[in-house]
């Protein structure tokens, strides 16, 4: 009998050679994982709601005070879309129809276009210069309507005037000294523009340029 055998134990209780009763552990383990876990959502409730008491204490009145400022940016926002016109600009200096002086030439294969077109500029009050056919380096090649051909300085003053009168025709600038200005007609060219559209495209000229766009002062909205 083994020295690990009780007293009064033997046959199939009897312990022999190097076996040993084994002892398995209880569930220590498990309760442990199960306590670190629940440590660790307790301290996350508590930073959770600490912070929440930071943000009342600190920016969340800030931010509350603010919210109103909402309306006043949508209103500079409104502004910066409808620019009206500058109370301090001046109409553009642009010269009237009778001080403008157009020669009138006809680049198509029509008879009579460029006399007819000059009637007609002449009873809108255009002073009438010279009236033909084109010479050889526009004739039968402007595809468009027409061509306005001045100086460079009638670029932004005679030119848009007479442009009133020819929707779609291109303008161009040469080395001329003079004052007077031509209109070429084109190929696709069938008539001026009606007269009570060239009068409005001419009060579109002549009104101020709209104001710049105001600022919001640097705000954010």
């Amino acid at each position: 009998m083994s020295m690990l055998t009780p007293p009064g134990m033997g046959g199939k209780y009897r312990i022999t050679g190097d076996k040993y009763p084994r002892m398995r552990r209880t569930g220590g383990r498990r309760r442990l994982v199960l306590a670190v876990i629940a440590s660790a959502a307790a301290v996350g409730l508590i930073g959770w709601g600490t912070l929440q008491l930071i943000h009342v204490f600190s920016g969340g009145d800030k931010a509350s005070a603010a919210a109103p400022a909402a309306p006043e940016c949508d209103r500079e926002r409104d502004k910066a879309r409808k620019p009206g016109p500058d109370p301090k600009a001046k109409p553009r200096p642009l010269p009237k129809p009778g001080q403008i002086t157009v020669n009138v030439f006809n680049a198509t294969p029509r008879g009579g276009l460029a006399k007819d077109t000059a009637d007609e500029l002449k009873k809108r009050g255009f002073a009438i210069g010279e009236v033909g056919n084109a010479t050889e380096r526009f004739d039968k090649k402007v595809k468009g309507t027409g061509i306005l051909l001045g100086a460079k300085a009638a670029a932004d003053t005679a030119l848009p005037v007479l442009g009133t009168q020819l929707a779609g025709a291109e303008h161009r600038t040469d080395s001329r000294k003079g004052g007077e200005v031509d209109l070429i007609l084109g190929t696709r060219f069938k008539d001026l523009a009606k007269k009570e559209d060239a009068d409005k495209a001419l009060a579109e000229l002549t009104k101020p340029k709209p104001a710049p766009t105001p600022s919001n002062g640097g705000k954010t909205c």
